[in-house]
Parts: structure tokens; sequence; C-alpha cells
């Protein structure tokens, strides 16, 4: 399974290869170089849609970009841009030189727009995506801040009391030998094990996620069971799921939308997903359309997409307003992950709040037991 993933996605690199090959060696090194920030890439986006809806000529309308934008690789990359369209370049063959800034989503929509006659209003629909993309992302960033900053306040503080309060504390019920209760007793020993073995406590930790985000990065049989984990996981991977399907019907639509071929449309939707079970099901659906059926029946096989979905592109095949369905799709999976998302980190925060409070609550009533009995101790002296 996984080794079929690889081999279809050690294909895709082609599509753009021969326009690299062009550029020449200085290319070559600035495709390789630094990545540049989505939202200023987005932010050119609207402007190069705007400008060239405004009837600006492409050339023109680069210059104008790149005269306004501050000193950085981005400026390199878009003199390079304007001085190969200048030359005569498709504007889509000089962005294939810079993958790593210039998708194959973006490079490709482009090339249809240019095929078509229609490039200010595909430059629209490609700045459109970006920004409903841009939306969603800074929406889970943003709501993500506050849960991950207090999980990590709790954390903290945890580790600072059993790490230096509580031996203070059991200094001195062994300086008056009284009997401790089992809750004080585990505490001690937790507090005595963090003390002792604190490399082990706080390096495994960090240990694990180094080897996880190592094999996330060149295990595809780990990334691909870790997405499946992922999509299991309650409430959380009904998240994730209503979230892919959404980016898939809002990636597949748009490129729809500008002309570009439903293989060639699903090849660069296997390419840009995030998630390795996703790129398994458009690569099965891409091989099932390649053998002259529809998206419907493979859709529905993988086990990914709903019956709403699968009929809803149904009927948009039937109907030829498979984009507009799509489209309608993606609508309609965000506006359910926004709110699915904004409930589920609703009842995250106060989760967390109560697990701090249980474990806070656990070691006051740990160490404020024997303390009582030595009080009554010394009154009763």
């Amino acid at each position: 399974m996984a080794k079929r993933i690889q081999r279809s996605k050690a294909q895709a690199p082609d599509r753009s290869q021969a326009g690299r090959d062009n550029g020449g060696g200085g290319a070559q090194k600035k495709a390789r170089g630094r990545r540049v920030s989505r939202a200023l890439i987005t932010d050119f986006t609207v402007q190069l849609a705007t400008l060239t809806e405004a009837g600006i000529p492409v050339v023109r309308a680069l210059t104008i970009l790149e005269g306004q934008t501050r000193a950085g690789h981005f400026k390199d990359v878009l003199i390079e841009l304007t001085e190969d369209v200048s030359s005569g370049l498709p504007l889509s063959e000089g962005m294939s030189k810079f993958p790593r800034i210039f998708d194959p989503l973006y490079a490709n929509m482009v090339r249809a727009g240019e095929a078509g006659g229609v490039l200010d209003r595909i430059l629209v629909r490609v700045a459109t995506f970006r920004e409903k993309a841009e939306e969603v992302r800074s929406k889970v960033s943003g709501a993500m801040i506050y849960p991950l900053l207090l999980g990590f306040v709790a954390v903290a503080v945890v580790a600072a009391v059993i790490t230096f309060v509580i031996p203070m504390f059991e200094e001195v019920f062994r300086s008056f030998a009284v009997e401790l209760p089992a809750a004080t007793r585990i505490l001690l020993d937790v507090s005595a094990f963090v003390v002792k073995y604190w490399y082990l406590v706080f390096g495994l930790p960090v240990l694990f996620v180094f080897l996880h985000l190592l094999f996330m990065g060149k295990s595809l049989g780990y990334r691909y069971r870790m997405h499946a984990i992922l999509l299991r996981i309650p409430l959380f991977g009904r998240l994730m799921r209503d979230h892919l399907i959404g980016a898939f019907g809002r990636t597949f639509g748009t490129l729809v939308q500008a002309g570009v071929p439903h293989l060639d449309s699903l090849e660069i939707v296997r390419d840009t997903s995030s998630n390795e079970v996703m790129v398994e099901a458009v690569e099965e659906i891409r091989k099932t359309v390649r053998e002259g059926e529809g998206l419907a029946r493979p859709m529905g096989e993988s086990g990914l997409f709903d019956d709403v979905v699968v009929n809803m592109v149904d009927v948009g095949e039937e109907t030829g307003e498979l984009d507009n369905m799509l489209i309608k799709v993606a609508d309609a999976y965000e506006r359910r992950f926004d709110r699915k998302a904004e409930n589920f980190l609703k009842l995250l925060e106060p989760l967390l709040v109560i697990c701090m409070a249980v474990i806070v609550g656990f070691i006051v009533v740990a160490l404020f037991m024997p303390l009582m009995e030595i009080m009554n101790s010394i009154d009763g002296a």
C-alpha cells in the first residue's frame, strides 16, 4: 500500500521538470532556497489578480509588484520571474522553476488560464482559493494558541512542584516521623523518581518527539499509519475528515473550473494533500477515472467520503456541473469544520483546566493530610 503511493508520488515532479531545466542552474538554486510565507504569496496573488483583471499586462503587473516588494528572497524570485516573462516565457513556466513557492496547483491553474486566454479570471480564482485556505489555517492556529499555552504552563508548574517543592515537604515529614497516607507516599515516590532520573523524565519525551518528526519526514509507512490513527480518534478524527473533504472539494473544484483535465486535477490534488490516507484514496480514484469510469463509485469505496459528498459528485457528473458541486461541497464542509473546530476548542479548554485542577488538588491534599496530623500531634503534646 505504502509502496504504491511512493511510486505515484515519485512521478509527480516530472510535470515541472522541463520548466526547471530550462531555467538553468540559477533557477534550480533558487528553487532549493528558502521558502516564502504563505501569507506573502497570497498577498502577491491577490494583487496580481487585481492588476490583471484591471487590464494591466502581466509583465507590467509583475514589474509593479516586484518594485514594491521588500528586499529578500521573494523579491529575487519576482525579479527573475519578471525577466523570464519579459523574454517571452509563459508565466506558468516561470513559476514552475520555483516549486517551493508556486506549488503544482498554482502553476497548473495559471497554465490552464494561459491556454484558455482567461488568465485574469484564473488568477482571481487562485487568489480566492488561497485566501480561503489561509483563513482556515489562521483560524485553527489562532484558536490553538490558548490551549497550547495553558497546557505548557500546567506541565511546567506541575514539574516545578514535583522537582523542587515536594522534596522539601519530604524532609519535614521525615523529621516528625509521621505515618504517611497512601496518596502522600505515591506523591513522594513520584517526586523521588523525577529528581533521581530527571534526564529520563524530561529527555525521553523530547527524544520521542524528535523521532516522531524524523519518521514523519522520512518514513512513508509510519506517516500513513499516523494519519490513519488520527482519522480514527473520536471527535478529532471526524474534524480531520471534514477538513480533508473540504480541501479536496476546494482544490479539485477550482482546478476543474479553471479547465484543467480531471486526471491532471486529481494528480495535483493527490500531490498537494497533507494526509497520506487521502493521497492513497485520490490515487485509487484517479486510476479508476483513467479506466473510463466516473468519480462517484471510487469515492464511495474509499471510505473517506460520506454519502452526501458521493451523491453530490454523482449529480454533478450527470448534469455537467461537477465544478460547482465540488465548490458547494467545499463550502459546506469548511463551514462544518469551522463550527466543529470552535466547539472542540471550547470543550478542550475547560478539560485542560479540570485536569490541571485535579492534579493540583491531588498534590495539595496529599501534602496537607500529613501536615494536619503533625499539627494535631503538636497541639496534643
